[in-house]
């Protein structure tokens, strides 16, 4: 009992059908990007700065996607929230996400403030004496930070800033 010509021919028909079917699902499906874990085993999840003056942010991760916004200043402080090949995905301080090529990114900590004006002080205390007035949205760079205080640099001067105020460190995060 052998198979007819148009039976053959509509097994191969539908064959065809759905390694299409198949194929069409593969190819046009969103690329997912895992933001738990690195190739090796490393949270995804931190902070980093900007390197450079004009930073392209994009809408996906390539330089085929249009760019949503630039970063036009040095050191200011993302949190990398996912990864996708050398590219990554970015969040600032007021919640705007995109993508920038890991070249873009330096992980010398910075925060900036978002609060009130700060004191900058000698010692990490209310009554030491002030060193210079930090007004908010100003980057500074990290070189310590405890639970309540953090040593930075801005411009010329180094000293100790409250950490209530600030973005860029996770809650209860040291910095040593």
């Amino acid at each position: 009992m052998g198979v007819s010509y148009f039976g053959l021919l509509k097994m191969i028909l539908k064959s065809f059908f759905y390694v299409l079917l198949v194929s069409s699902i593969v190819i046009f499906s969103p690329i997912e990007v895992s933001a738990q874990k690195a190739k090796k085993g490393k949270l995804v999840q931190r902070f980093a700065s900007i390197r450079a003056n004009d930073v392209n942010v994009r809408a996906g991760p390539g330089v085929r996607y249009p760019v949503k916004w630039k970063f036009v200043q040095r050191h200011a402080p993302i949190e990398v929230i996912a990864q996708y090949d050398t590219w990554r995905k970015i969040r600032d301080w007021e919640g705007g996400e995109g993508w920038v090529h890991r070249a873009m990114l330096e992980y010398k900590r910075s925060l900036i403030l978002t609060g009130v004006e700060q004191t900058m002080r000698r010692r990490p205390s209310d009554s030491a004496p002030a060193i210079a007035r930090l007004s908010t949205k100003m980057i500074v760079l990290v070189k310590r930070c405890d639970l309540d205080w953090c040593y930075v640099s801005a411009h010329d001067h180094e000293g100790w800033i409250r950490r209530k105020g600030l973005w860029g460190l996770y809650p209860k995060e040291t910095i040593r």
